[in-house]
């Protein structure tokens, strides 16, 4: 089980690379609002998990592993947006603090229902594709 802190990190990692095609540290700092020894802490740890490949100054990787993990928990967050949207008519420029909120609480049964609900999405409110 992962920590919400570290569910953050690793949905932080994934849209760093799918907006930017690579993953720095100092981006990741920047985009979770924290310090870049916070990220370095966190790199090393997710590296021992064998979620991401860290080396000092290098760029962030992901491993198979923590790629499969970083986008389910994406795939979670932008159905629980869609969601938000769609069905209980949540004002869009409020919907991505709600989801990330739910998003830590949100079962894998939950989420299966959610994406029947919604008629299996391709894309979230924002545009962005939903990862299957």
């Amino acid at each position: 089980m992962f920590t919400a802190s570290r569910e953050d990190y690793l949905r932080g990692l994934y849209i760093l690379e799918e907006e930017k095609g690579e993953i720095k540290s100092i981006d990741l700092a920047h985009y979770l609002s924290v310090s870049k020894p916070s990220v370095s802490e966190m790199a090393q740890q997710l590296d021992k998990e064998g979620l991401i490949s860290y080396k000092r100054y290098s760029k962030l990787k992901f491993t198979a592993k923590g790629h499969r993990i970083a986008q389910k928990l994406t795939s979670k967050h932008r159905l629980i947006e869609l969601f938000l949207k769609k069905i209980l008519k949540i004002d869009s420029k409020n919907i991505h603090e709600e989801a990330h909120r739910l998003e830590h609480a949100f079962s894998d049964e939950s989420i299966g229902r959610l994406r029947k609900i919604l008629h299996n999405p391709k894309t979230d409110p924002h545009g962005k594709p939903i990862p299957r």
